[in-house]
C-alpha cells in the first residue's frame, strides 16, 4: 500500500471537510503553502498527486478540533455546553463583598488568607453563641429554628434554579416550587402532630377531622399542584420545564424530609439533637483548623479539602463527642424524651433517666490496661453511641459538604447565598447536618428505641369498645398463662 492509501480518510469525514483553496500561480498559501509545494513537487508527480489534498484536509481537521477544545470551559463538555444554551447561561457568581464594615476596617491590614481566618472564626463563635441560646429557650424555640431554616435552605436552592428558569419567562414555577414545599411539610408534621398531640387531636373535632384523613387530603393537595404544573406546560420548553419539576422535588427531599427527621430525633431527647449537632459544628471547625495550618496534600479534587483536615477533624470530633456526652447525660433535661403535656398544654423533659444515661463500669482491654494504668473505667453507655455518631460525622457526613460544593461548582456559583459574611447562606451551614440527621434517625430506630407504651395506648383508645374488649381478653389470658396475673378459677 503506497502512503496516499495509508492517509485514505473515511469518505463520510472526507466529503463533510471544505475543499482546500487553490492558490494564485506563484503565490504562496500561508500556513498551508508547504503541503502545496509537496503536490507539485516532481517527486509527487504522477498518482501520487492529490497527496497534498489528503494533508490539507488533515490538517484543517486538526485545526478544527483545536479551535473547539479551546473554546470550551474547564472541565465542560459538549452536553454541558448544550445545557448552558438551553438554560439561558449559567448563574452570575456573586463577587460582593458582604462583610460588616467594622471587620473590614479592623482587618484591612492583613492578607486576604488571614482576613477571611478571622472574618469565619469570628462569626463561627457568634453563630455558636446562638446555638447556646436557642437550646435555653427550649424544645418548642428549636422546633421553630428548624422550621425556618428549612425555609430559608429551599429558598436558597430553588433561586437557583428560578434564576436560570426566569430568562424563558414560564409560568408558576416558583408559585409551584413554594406550593410543594407547603403540601410536603403538611403531610410530614401533620403524622408528627398525630403521634406526639394525640390527647390534643382527640380533644378538638376540626383537628380530629384532619388527623383522620390526613392522607387523603395530603394526596389531593399533592394531586392539586401536579394537575397545574402539567397545564403550566409550554410548547418548545417541556424539558426544561420537566428539569425544574425534578429541581423542585429533588430539593424537597433534600430539605424538608431531613429537617422533619431532625425534629423526630429531637422528640427523643434533646441530647439526640445537639450530640449529632455538634459533632457536625466541631468537625467543620477542627477540619477547617489542621487544613488552614497543616494541610497540604488535597484529599478529594475539590479544592480546601485536604488529608490534614479530614484525619485532624475526625480524631478532634471523637473526643470532642466523647466529652460532650459525659457532660450531658448526667442532665435530666438533656436525656428525658420531649413530651407534650395535656394539662399545662406545654412540652415536658422529666423523667427517670434510662440505663443509656446511668454510669456503668466497665472493663478496659488488656492491651490498653499497661498503656493507660486503668483495669476499669466509669462511663455512660450513650458515650459507647456517641463514637459511631462522631464517628459518622467526622468521616461521612463531610461527603455532604463535598456533594454541596460539587454542585455549586456546576453552576459556578461561590455559595448558595450571602446570609452569613465568610461562609455564604444558610445551606452552605447545613449541607452536612442533613445528611447526619437521617443517620441518627436511622442509629436510634434500628439500635436505640423499642416499642412504645404510650403510643400503643393511645391507638387503643381509639378503638370501638368492643375491639377494646377483645384486646384486654387477649392481654389478660396472655398475662395468665406467662404466671403475671392469676386466673379466676386459681382464685
Amino acid at each position: 500500500m503506497g502512503l496516499e492509501g495509508i492517509l485514505q480518510l473515511p469518505t463520510p469525514l472526507v466529503g463533510w471537510l471544505p475543499p482546500p483553496v487553490q492558490a494564485a500561480p506563484g503565490s504562496i498559501q500561508p500556513g498551508l503553502g508547504h503541503l502545496r509545494g509537496w503536490g507539485t513537487h516532481s517527486s509527487f508527480s504522477g498518482p501520487n498527486s492529490s497527496l497534498s489534498l489528503y494533508l490539507v484536509k488533515l490538517f484543517s481537521l486538526f485545526k478544527l478540533q483545536e479551535s473547539e477544545s479551546e473554546n470550551k470551559l474547564d472541565g465542560e463538555t459538549a452536553s454541558d455546553s448544550e445545557s448552558k444554551s438551553e438554560f439561558g447561561g449559567s448563574p452570575p457568581v456573586p463577587t460582593s463583598d458582604d462583610t460588616p464594615e467594622v471587620l473590614n476596617r479592623a482587618l484591612s491590614n492583613l492578607s486576604s488568607r488571614w482576613k477571611n481566618w478571622w472574618v469565619r472564626g469570628i462569626l463561627t463563635l457568634a453563630m455558636i453563641t446562638f446555638f447556646f441560646i436557642i437550646i435555653y429557650l427550649g424544645p418548642m424555640v428549636l422546633m421553630t429554628i428548624v422550621m425556618c431554616v428549612q425555609i430559608k435552605c429551599f429558598h436558597e436552592i430553588i433561586t437557583i434554579g428560578y434564576n436560570v428558569y426566569h430568562s424563558y419567562d414560564l409560568p408558576w414555577f416558583r408559585t409551584l416550587s413554594w406550593y410543594f414545599l407547603l403540601c410536603v411539610n403538611y403531610f410530614f408534621y401533620g403524622e408528627t402532630v398525630t403521634d406526639y398531640f394525640f390527647t390534643l387531636v382527640q380533644r378538638e373535632e376540626p383537628l380530629r377531622i384532619l388527623s383522620k384523613y390526613h392522607r387523603f387530603i395530603s394526596f389531593a393537595l399533592y394531586l392539586t399542584g401536579f394537575c397545574m404544573f402539567v397545564l403550566s406546560l409550554v410548547k418548545k420548553h417541556y424539558r426544561l420545564q420537566f428539569y425544574m419539576f425534578g429541581w423542585t422535588h429533588v430539593t424537597l427531599l433534600i430539605v424538608v424530609t431531613q429537617s422533619h427527621l431532625i425534629i423526630h430525633n429531637l422528640f427523643e431527647g434533646m441530647i439526640w439533637f445537639i450530640v449529632p449537632i455538634s459533632c457536625v459544628i466541631c468537625n467543620d471547625i477542627m477540619a477547617y483548623m489542621f487544613g488552614f495550618f497543616f494541610g497540604r496534600t488535597p484529599l478529594i479534587k475539590l479544592p480546601n479539602e485536604t488529608w490534614c483536615g479530614f484525619i485532624g477533624g475526625f480524631f478532634a470530633t471523637v473526643l470532642f463527642g466523647l466529652l460532650l456526652s459525659y457532660v450531658m447525660s448526667g442532665y435530666r433535661c438533656f436525656t428525658c424524651p420531649v413530651e407534650f403535656n395535656n394539662d399545662t398544654n406545654s412540652f415536658t423533659v422529666d423523667c427517670e433517666p434510662s440505663e443509656l444515661f446511668q454510669l456503668q463500669e466497665y472493663n478496659i482491654p488488656l492491651v490498653l490496661q499497661s498503656v493507660v494504668g486503668w483495669k476499669t473505667v466509669r462511663m455512660y453507655p450513650f458515650q459507647i453511641h456517641s463514637i459511631a455518631l462522631s464517628t459518622f460525622a467526622s468521616l461521612i457526613g463531610p461527603f455532604g459538604g463535598f456533594f454541596a460544593s460539587g454542585f455549586k461548582r456546576a453552576f459556578k456559583i461561590k455559595d448558595f447565598a450571602n446570609t452569613i459574611p465568610g461562609h455564604g447562606g444558610i445551606m452552605d451551614r447545613f449541607d452536612c447536618q442533613y445528611l447526619m440527621a437521617t443517620f441518627v434517625n436511622v442509629y436510634i430506630a434500628s439500635f436505640i428505641r423499642g416499642p412504645n407504651p404510650s403510643k400503643l395506648i393511645q391507638q387503643f383508645l381509639t378503638l370501638r369498645p368492643d375491639q377494646q374488649l377483645h384486646i384486654f381478653n387477649t392481654l389478660k389470658a396472655h398475662l395468665v398463662d406467662k404466671g403475671v396475673l392469676v386466673g379466676s378459677e386459681d382464685a
